[in-house]
Order: C-alpha cells, then sequence, then structure tokens
C-alpha cells in the first residue's frame, strides 16, 4: 500500500504539472515595456534566467534571452551560464538535464506529455537502479525468475544463477519518467510543457532558436513560443523531430505494443517476481513476445521490423499463448509506439546532439533501452559539463565528440554481439528451439544475466568458454537441420517438456 501511495504522489505531481506550466523564456509578442523588463531582470537575476518554469500565474514572465554569437571556448560573460535546451522528457532527457543543472549549466526540458505512458517492457538492469540512484517506490516489481518458452511451447527456467540481492527491476514508465523529471527539476532544470516544432541558427556560433507550442492550464491547443538557447540535447525518441532537423538520417525500425491487463488476484500471484518471453514466427519473425509483470496488473507485448503491418496478429497470438495464466483479464491500456534498431548514421551536428531512442540506442536480441538512453543522456551532458567548466565557457561539436567517442568504445561491441545473436537465433523457429535449449545451461544463464544487470562484459572461464561454444554450434547445426527438414514449429521439441503435456495442462 505504501508503494501503491508514493506512485500516486509521482504521478499527480506529473499531471498537475501537465495542466499548469508557465512559459519558458522566451521571445513573444508582448510590448516592448514587457521585453525591456525582462532584459533588465535578467541582468539582475543571474545565473539562472528562470529558475522554475512551473508555478502560479502570479510567477509567470516572459523574458527575452539575445544571445550573442559566442566562439566555442570562450570564456561567458560573468553571470551568464551555458543555456542548453532538452528536448523530451523520457529517462534520456530527464538525465541529461538533472546532469547539467547539477553540474552548473542552465538547462531547460522541453516536454508535451507529463504523464506520458510508453508502451515499454519497463525492465531496468540492478545497475541502474544503484547507478541512477532510483528509490524502490519506483519499482514495480522485483523479477527473480524468467521462462523462455519456444515456439514448441518448451519452458526454459532462467534465474537459478541470481544471488538473494540480485534481480530485473519492473517499472512503469509514467512513474518512473515523472520521478527522473521531478529530480531534475530540484536540481535547477527548468521544466517546460510544451512541442518542439522546429530549430534555427541563422548566424554560426550564434544561439539556436528553438520553435515549440506551449502548453498552460490544462490547454490542448499550444501558443507558439520561442526560446534561445547555446546547444540542443535531442531526447525525443525514435520519431525526433531533433533528428530530422539536423538531418541525422534514416533507419529500421520495429513497432511495439503492448496491452495492459489486470487479471484475477490468484493469477497476478504467478507473476509476482516472475517474467516471461515468448519466441516464434507466431508471436514475431524477428523479435519476442512478454508477459512482465506490473503493480497490479501484467504489460503483454510483442515488436516486429520486418512486418509492421502484422503487430495485432502478432499481439493476439502472445495472448493465446499465454491465456492460461492471463485468462479472466481486463484490458486497461492500449499502447503502440517505433523502436529504433540501429544507432542513426548522424549523431550530432554542431552544437546539436542526440541520446537515447532519438541517437537509436536500443539493443538487438533484447530490445532493451531505457538504461541506454539514461546512461547517454548523463554521459553526454557530463561532456557539456566538463567542456564547459561547469557552465562557464562556451563548447559546442568537440565536446559532443568526447561523449560519442566514450560511448562507442564502451558499448560498440555489446549492440554487435546482440544484432549477431539476433540474426543467428531469432530467423527460424528451429534456432529458436536452439536459443531456448542454450538458455537451461547454468553457465550461459551466469553470463548473461552478469552482463545485463551490470552492463559489462564478464571475463568467462576458459574452458567453460569452450564447451559453450561447441554446444552454440551444436545447436546452430541441429537448428540448421530442422530448418532444412522444414519441420514443424509445434513439432520440434529438444526433450524437456513435450507440446502434449502444455497442451493437457491448458485444458484443465
Amino acid at each position: 500500500m505504501a508503494l501503491k501511495a508514493a506512485q500516486k504522489q509521482i504521478l499527480a505531481r506529473a499531471e498537475a504539472r501537465a495542466s499548469v506550466v508557465a512559459p519558458c523564456v522566451v521571445k513573444g509578442s508582448r510590448s516592448v515595456r514587457m521585453a525591456v523588463q525582462a532584459r533588465a531582470f535578467n541582468a539582475v537575476q543571474a545565473p539562472l534566467a528562470v529558475r522554475r518554469v512551473c508555478g502560479s500565474a502570479s510567477r509567470r514572465s516572459n523574458m527575452v534571452v539575445m544571445a550573442a554569437a559566442v566562439k566555442d571556448g570562450a570564456v561567458l560573460p560573468e553571470g551568464r551560464k551555458l543555456r542548453v535546451a532538452v528536448i523530451g522528457g523520457g529517462p534520456s532527457g530527464a538525465c541529461a538535464a538533472e546532469t547539467l543543472a547539477s553540474g552548473g549549466v542552465e538547462a531547460f526540458l522541453i516536454e508535451r506529455k507529463m504523464d506520458n505512458c510508453k508502451p515499454c517492457g519497463g525492465a531496468i538492469p540492478l545497475c541502474m537502479v544503484q547507478e541512477f540512484d532510483l528509490p524502490m517506490e519506483i519499482i514495480d516489481r522485483k523479477v527473480t525468475k524468467m521462462k523462455m518458452i519456444s515456439p514448441s511451447n518448451r519452458e526454459v527456467d532462467v534465474g537459478r544463477t541470481l544471488s538473494e540481492t540480485e534481480y530485473i527491476g519492473m517499472c512503469r514508465r509514467e512513474v518512473m519518467d515523472a520521478y527522473l523529471r521531478d529530480r531534475a527539476e530540484k536540481l535547477g532544470a527548468n521544466i517546460v510543457n510544451g512541442l518542439m516544432m522546429k530549430m534555427e541558427q541563422p548566424v554560426a556560433d550564434g544561439p539556436i532558436t528553438i520553435h515549440y507550442n506551449g502548453y498552460s492550464e490544462g490547454s490542448k491547443i499550444g501558443v507558439p513560443q520561442t526560446l534561445e538557447v547555446d546547444m540542443v540535447i535531442g531526447a525525443d525518441g525514435a520519431n525526433s523531430r531533433v533528428a530530422k532537423e539536423i538531418d541525422a538520417g534514416e533507419y529500421d525500425y520495429a513497432i511495439a505494443f503492448q496491452e495492459r491487463i489486470r487479471i484475477p488476484d490468484d493469477k497476478m500471484k504467478y507473476y509476482e517476481n516472475l517474467a516471461e518471453m515468448y519466441v516464434g514466427d507466431d508471436v514475431s519473425p524477428d523479435f519476442y513476445g512478454w508477459v512482465f509483470p506490473k503493480y497490479d496488473h501484467v504489460a503483454v507485448g510483442t515488436g516486429t521490423v520486418v512486418n509492421k503491418t502484422a503487430i495485432k496478429q502478432y499481439q493476439q497470438a502472445t495472448r493465446d499463448r499465454s491465456k492460461v495464466k492471463t485468462e479472466g483479464g481486463k484490458i486497461i491500456r492500449v499502447e503502440a509506439h517505433p523502436i529504433p534498431e540501429h544507432p542513426r548514421p548522424r549523431r550530432c551536428k554542431g552544437r546539436v546532439a542526440l541520446v537515447g531512442d532519438a541517437a537509436g540506442y536500443v539493443t538487438k536480441c533484447s530490445g532493451e533501452g531505457i538504461y541506454f538512453a539514461a546512461k547517454s543522456g548523463r554521459m553526454c551532458a557530463e561532456a557539456i559539463v566538463e567542456a564547459s567548466q561547469n557552465g562557464k565557457k562556451m563548447c559546442g561539436e568537440s565536446a559532443i565528440r568526447v561523449y560519442l567517442d566514450k560511448w562507442d568504445r564502451k558499448y560498440w561491441t555489446t549492440y554487435k554481439v546482440l544484432d549477431i545473436l539476433q540474426k543467428v537465433f531469432y530467423r527460424s523457429n528451429p534456432a529458436r528451439e536452439a536459443f531456448v535449449e542454450m538458455c537451461e545451461d547454468s553457465y550461459v544463464q551466469k553470463m548473461t544475466f552478469d552482463s545485463y544487470l551490470y552492463k559489462t562484459v564478464v571475463p568467462g572461464n576458459p574452458l567453460d568458454d569452450v564447451k559453450l561454444l561447441v554446444n552454440t554450434v551444436a545447436s546452430i547445426v541441429r537448428a540448421n537441420a530442422l530448418r532444412a527438414a522444414d519441420s514443424k514449429s509445434v513439432d520440434v521439441n529438444f526433450g524437456s517438456k513435450a507440446t502434449e503435456e502444455f497442451q493437457a495442462r491448458a485444458t484443465v
């Protein structure tokens, strides 16, 4: 009950912010007198033009910020801080804004949907809880067991190697995102309820003008406004407008579809600390279906890149395969959203950077993106804070390149390995059967969970590595043989739990 109350408080703050938000530092259509007053206010109220954007009407004011052209590396005038706009208020944007604000940079976070519920499995690794100091009240469930379920419905229990203190956190994005934005605001970031429309930078080394629609007092009609900043971080997701503005290039994307289903208490008990992953051509030709537990419901979903028009068909198949454990439930929310499949060809241009889904930081095979979104936002902001000497100097693309170089060195191998795994094991039902078979091995489970939970390449035992290589090759050869024989998925069985046993349970 305490957990639910804490989460309700976080959501209430997000809803309140979505309905009452003041204008940001803008050039608007106010009178010349207001503009003069704003300039005077700016001169006096350094280093921050606006400390808090949200508030009552009596505390609101439109202000004009005229930032002159300044070369990278130049010391900013006394009382003038580096200004950075962060477009998008998910984990990447919120963590970027928090890092900027705490590092002495004037940060403006622009987000349209303060109570947004992104269709996301919501799984976060243990290292994220520790590294980003996340409180337990935003975590719905601690998953310590997982079932991998093959096309033939063979079930493999995964999680035997976890210690008593290890788990995968399950959260709802609307709760976690709101918490991260609140924390950024408390550290000095300016939160703006707005939708970016376009960017302009008419003068080299001059300010970047953000044109956005601002929303206040629950209005669904935005008011055109502008904001002048020195740098921009695009954290606005797979459909990033910032990416389009810098011609970042196209990329393949998956469609994720998810239904939140409230199921009876006895069935919810089954998912208390358990998540399920289904693989097979029926649930997705290139991904997997999932059932992830939340506070008082389960999230059932799937995704695909190669056949987006059939996403509802794959979703129905995921529900059908899990119906024995979820029947009697009520759908309380339906969600869909694009998910990038690889990094964009361009992730920065001048003083504009991309992070999170906008940059394409979602791993193949697992589809994980929350940790990498938060991490990329923080790393980008850290590079800006360091290069600007805590907001005292102008900086630009060279600082962004530092972030990108560090990112690629740290995570390129992870993305490449998971890309290869997806191509090898998600290409056919026999290959998926081989993949699930491999997951039964304790060494595979340990290496997989250690890498996932702590986001580090864990050194393995050489002898066990050789055994794993042999078993992997054997599984692939067997999968290829079955594929060549054109075996039907329901007839494929590697000897653990027969399809007939599953069907017998389903009829009970």
